[in-house]
Order: C-alpha cells, then structure tokens, then sequence
C-alpha cells in the first residue's frame, strides 16, 4: 500500500525528473541555466574572500555539515577552495530593515562564485547554494547557472506566539532555521498574552513569576534567540499585547485593570474582558519600567504593542474612566485607546523604539512613525498607506487557521491592481505568516508552520509573476524534505503520534490503515475547531487525530487532479478507482478496529471516509456515459452534503470533486462543448450553502 501512495504522489508532483535549478524555493529573480556542471566531491571547499564575518563562515560550516549527512562525503579543509564569496561590507551585526539582501550567485563546471553588497545577500546566496546540491549516477553535482537575486519585499516574517501553549527554546531555534533556508528575516515573537507572561522581567519578576507557570524565558535565553537569530540574518521584533489581551499582568498587577478584582491566567480561548486602565498613571509608570528595561534588551528598532481586540466593557462599565473620557473630550473607546497609545508612543520614543501595532491602533493622533500590521485585509493596509503609513500584510497568512497552501501563496501584499501610488505602495513593506498557539504543543507546532510558510516567503521574495500554483506544490514537497533535514519535525511527528493513538496493541496494518487516513484527512478550517471541541482549553492534551492531520493533504490534492483529469482532460478513470479502492478499504479496516478506545471514537470519520469512497467508486464508471439520472444525483449530493459534516474537527477535503463526479456521471456530454460542459458540472456541484 505505501508503494501505490508514494507512486501517486511522485506522479502528481514530477519530483524524479527536476533539476535542483527547478526545485528552488524560493524562485530567485533571475535564473540563467548554462551547460554542465561543478562536481560536488570530499575536495569540495568554500573561501570567504576579503573582510570576514563570523556568521557567513558558520553557515558555511552549518551547509558543508548538511550536505555531508545526505552524501556521505566528509569535506577536506585544506582542498583548494571551488567557491569564492566576496561582499563590499560586513552587514550589521545586528540585522536591520531595509538592508540589501541581493546577490549574485554563478556556477562554472570549473568553480562558482557568489557575489554580494554585504554578508547579509552573502547568506542569502548561500541558502540558494545548498538546495543547488543536485545527484545522477556519476555522483554529486551543481548546475550550471547565472542567478541574479534579491527580495521583492523588506519585511518577510513570521510571528511565534509562545503563550497560548508555551513553545520553549528548541522550537524557536528550530523555526529560525526554517526560516532562513527560505530566506525569512524577522521573528515577531509575541511573548504576553491572556493565558501567559513568557519574558523575564528584572525590574517587575512578579510579572513572570505569576503569570507564566513557570514557562518563560529568561533574559539570558532572550539573548541567545536573538544572537542565533542575528547568525541567521533575521531580525527579532518582540510584541507585549496592550491594553488588551492582558490578563497576565493583571495576575500580579490587578491595580491597573479596568475593574477591581483577582485575576488569574487565562486558561480558555478568545477575546477577554481584563483590560489595563488608561487613566491610571500607576500603568504607565509599570509600563515605562518594563518597556525600557525591554527596549535595552531587545536591539531592533521595532517594538510591537499588539492592540488588537480591545473588549472595552471594563472601560464602559467603569464610573472613573467614562468621566475622564468626558474630561478629555474622547467620545469612543477608539479614542480612550488612542490616548492611551499616545503614552506608550512617549515611553517608546524615550527609549529608541518605533512603536508597530495591529490594524486597530490606526487613528488620526497616530505618528506616522508608527507602522500598521493588517490582520483585518488588504483594505486596512491600503488605507494605512494613504495616511502615510508603514505597513505589512497578515490577513490571509494566518497558517495557525490551516487553509490549503494555495490560499496563502495567491494572497499578495501589493496586488496588481491596488489603488496606490509608488510612493504609497513603497510603504508597503511585507508580510508576516502567524502562528497563533491555541491550537499547537511543541510536538504539533512544525506541522502547522511547515512547509506552508514556505510558500509564504516565496510570496514574500519572489516576483509577483511567480504564481503557478502546480509548480508550488511541486517544489514545496522538496522544500519539505529539505526542512526535515534541518531538525522540523512537520513529517517526522506523525508517526509516533499514531503509535501513541492507536494503543500498544495496535498491529502494523493498523497503523499503515491509520496514517494513510491520516494523511488523507485534514483539521477543519478558520475557528471551526473551536466550535467543534468548545471544552478544550490550555490544560487539554492536543493529542487527537486532529492533531496528527495536516492542514494541506497532499493526497486528496493529488485525488482531486486525478478527477478533474478524468472529467476535463480526457485522462482514465482508473486511476480514481484505484485510488478510492485503496482509502475504502482502509477505512473499512478501522471502522471495525477495537485497538483503543481512541481509534473506536473516530469511527464516524471512517464511516464517511468509506461512504464517500463508495459514491465515488459508484459514479466512476459511469463517467463517459453520463447514463445515471437526475433523481440518482440529487440523492448522492444530498448524502455527500451530510457526510461533509467535520467529526473530532477532522475533514475531508477531497470532497467537493467526489460531488463534481456525480454530477458528471448523470450529465450526458453528447452535443455540449467541453467549456460548457465542465461549466455545468461546476454549477451543479456547488452546495446550495456556498452559492449564497
């Protein structure tokens, strides 16, 4: 059975046949192929020409380490060198917005060069040279090529919030190394939050000593994040919520909330009312103490104040703040939160900070120094441009949500058809993927952020033209195994988590039959997993079949193209059948299976996993004939429809193309041109729900 999934999967990505010039993620600006190629032996060495920077010999080491676990090679160091990197200037030691990040990279059969403003484009190249690293009979190689590179975006982040579920230091190192082999620069690292207060504060320890549990990090361990950051050439942005969000502080600090009372960590999910009082001088003083004593930790220029989802009851509710409101002249709580950045605004400049915050903190009183992070949309990003703003784009990259690939990679920062001048546009400056932490332990994390992310930075990096979703998914799966090489744990996880699933007395078909409907079976969408499982909280194991899901199934992706192959290309049937005999009687395995009671408890899934199977292998053979009817296709969409219920927030994506298969089987293709054909076939499949 695994020999007929990796066949599948090998034929709808093309892997075998690519070159690694095809496969880079992500698509450099400039790629030239010329004939031949550098061997890659045991004499193969790198010189850094000209002045040294310590953090491009250490990716140099890190790269000649990795290349030699996959090859086997044990790299001399007294060779006579094959590559040459040269730069103008050493970079910062601390990386900074807006630096170059360009380079040129060449590769003769005789020897390559890379080329470079700074050691910072120097790292970028070198993160292109190692998915270079090609193999055919005669052994180890790089292609020939001419790359000319450099972002298309500044900013190109991701945000790690460690307080939901606390995510120690080996997931944040481990992120930082998938980040820079897909050429990401900055780790917004959101470190308070309802449910947790991860920093270590010398001059207010009762902030993390009350309001973490005991998981946070200290400042030495913060130094560390950034100096390995710093090696890496990504930038760290931290992010302290105010002045919602913010029931940790008031755990040991409840005389700067909005309302009187004991407050305890947030153990739940979602918007809370614990707000910090604006019209208490007692918060500013708190809050000119900890951000100075964070700004002098934190070197970046940015320090992110969140103010989003601001509840603003407590503010309503309360007698004292509403008559300052009145003596201010402030109207709204738009405006009470306005003032109350207006303060921060101070405490920041003090320090040499520019303040970056979510959409809400946009209001007329705001500096312009000041930059906007859109998690409401394009529209929020634009507007903040046209007042003059800074800006980037998270809306549509929220990986935490597990939307397919596809969504994020086509959601773009600057559209091309945005309503903006140059130098409005200019403002724009990038984007941030966001893993928010309800939903994640450090045993599930990496198989939210990769390889999604992935496609994100190359959205982040590349031309806006680079756009083929096929080619994507067809270099995301080598990216992927390029990302296990570097620690991530997105595949390697899966399986123990089954094992554990499934009970010790679980036989090896049971967990083959387990991870294929695994790996065909994906989290449901947005916020419906809080719906489906509305009891779970910050003490609930995430250890669910769920959680060993992915949010983009390779497998009912590759499903789905062989449908509409069938049905649009005139490609064979077959291979649908196939594969819908093979996941039916996987699923028919586990229906009956009584290996834990874990495994019994998902046998809803299975039984629609193998009723779906069935309609589909009922329709399949009828496909060019178009003979069932009417009556026949209404009862299957109409069963289809109850089936596409998610059961434990599990879902099956492949559906919706098991409903274009019905259609097609009771729709006669006879005297219909083909475009008006599949046109039909779409209408008729749709869900009534989706068309409104």
């Amino acid at each position: 059975m695994i020999a007929r999934i990796s066949a599948l999967l090998l034929a709808m990505t093309s892997i075998a046949n690519a070159s690694s010039l095809e496969n880079l993620m992500p698509v450099p600006a400039n790629v030239k192929p010329v004939d031949g190629a550098l061997p890659v032996n045991a004499d193969f060495t790198i010189a850094i020409e000209g002045t040294g920077d310590p953090r491009v010999s250490a990716a140099v080491d890190r790269m000649l380490a990795r290349w030699g676990a996959r090859t086997g090679l044990a790299f001399r160091k007294d060779a006579k060198p094959l590559v040459a990197i040269r730069w103008n200037q050493p970079a910062p030691p601390i990386p900074t917005l807006g630096e170059d990040e360009s380079y040129a990279l060449e590769i003769t059969p005789t020897g390559a060069s890379i080329d470079a403003p700074n050691s910072t484009g120097a790292l970028r190249a070198l993160a292109t040279l190692e998915q270079l690293l090609d193999a055919n009979t005669d052994g180890w190689f790089l292609p020939a090529a001419k790359i000319e590179d450099a972002p298309r975006f500044p900013w190109r982040g991701l945000m790690l919030d460690v307080c939901r579920h606390w995510q120690p230091m080996e997931v944040v190192k481990r992120t930082l190394d998938g980040m820079a082999a897909v050429k990401m620069n900055v780790l917004h690292f959101h470190v308070t939050e309802d449910q947790g207060f991860r920093i270590e504060s010398k001059t207010h320890p009762e902030l993390h000593e009350q309001g973490s549990d005991g998981n946070f990090f200290t400042q030495e361990e913060v130094r560390e994040i950034i100096a390995y950051a710093a090696e890496r050439g990504i930038r760290v942005v931290p992010e302290f919520d105010l002045p919602g969000h913010a029931t940790s502080w008031l755990v040991s600090h409840p005389e700067i909330g909005s309302k009187s009372g004991n407050y305890a960590i947030e153990r739940r999910w979602g918007i809370f009312e614990p707000t910090l009082d604006p019209t208490n001088e007692q918060t500013y003083a708190l809050l000119d103490d900890f951000l100075g004593e964070m700004a002098a930790l934190f070197p970046d220029p940015f320090l992110h104040i969140g103010g989003d989802e601001v509840e603003g009851s407590q503010w309503k509710e309360s007698a004292a703040i509403q008559a300052f409101m009145r003596e201010h002249g402030l109207e709204s709580n738009a405006d009470l939160q306005a003032h109350f950045n207006s303060r921060i605004q101070q405490i920041l400049a003090k320090n040499g900070k520019r303040m970056i915050g979510w959409d809400e903190i946009l209001h007329p009183e705001l500096p312009k120094t000041a930059a906007i992070q859109s998690w409401r949309g394009i529209d929020s990003l634009v507007a903040a441009a046209k007042q003059g703003y800074s800006g980037i784009l998270s809306n549509g990259y929220y990986i935490d949500l597990c939307h397919p690939t596809a969504d994020h990679y086509l959601n773009d920062p600057l559209p091309p058809d945005v309503d903006l001048t140059d130098e409005e546009a200019a403002r724009i400056l990038g984007g941030e993927a966001t893993m928010w932490a309800e939903w994640v332990t450090p045993e599930t994390i990496d198989s939210r952020i990769w390889p999604r992310t992935a496609a994100i930075a190359e959205r982040l990096w590349s031309p806006r033209e680079v756009r083929d979703l096929d080619d994507m998914h067809r270099r995301l799966a080598v990216t992927s195994r390029r990302l296990e090489e570097l620690g991530l744990s997105h595949v390697s996880s899966i399986a123990p988590m089954l094992r554990r699933f499934a009970g010790d007395s679980a036989t090896p078909a049971d967990l083959q039959n387990l991870r294929l409907v695994s790996d065909i079976v994906e989290p449901v969408k947005g916020y419906r997993r809080g719906k489906q499982q509305p009891h779970a909280n910050q003490l609930t194991p995430l250890t669910g079949f769920v959680d060993a899901a992915r949010p983009d199934s390779a497998l009912s992706r590759a499903l789905v193209r062989q449908i509409d192959d069938a049905l649009f290309s005139g490609r064979s049937i077959q291979p649908v059948v196939e594969t819908l005999t093979l996941w039916k009687a996987a699923a028919d395995a586990l229906r009956i299976n009584d290996s834990s009671p874990r495994v019994a408890a998902m046998k809803p899934l299975f039984d629609r996993l193998s009723e779906v199977c069935a309609i589909g292998l009922e329709a399949a053979p009828e496909v060019e004939s178009g003979t069932k009817d009417a009556a026949w296709r209404q009862a299957q969409l109409s069963t289809l429809d109850t089936l596409s219920e998610p059961h434990d927030a599990c879902e099956l994506p492949f559906l919706p193309a098991i409903r274009r298969l019905v259609v097609a089987t009771s729709l006669p293709r006879q005297d219909i041109p083909p475009a008006q054909w599949r046109e039909q076939v779409e209408a008729l499949s749709t869900p009534a729900a989706a068309k409104r």
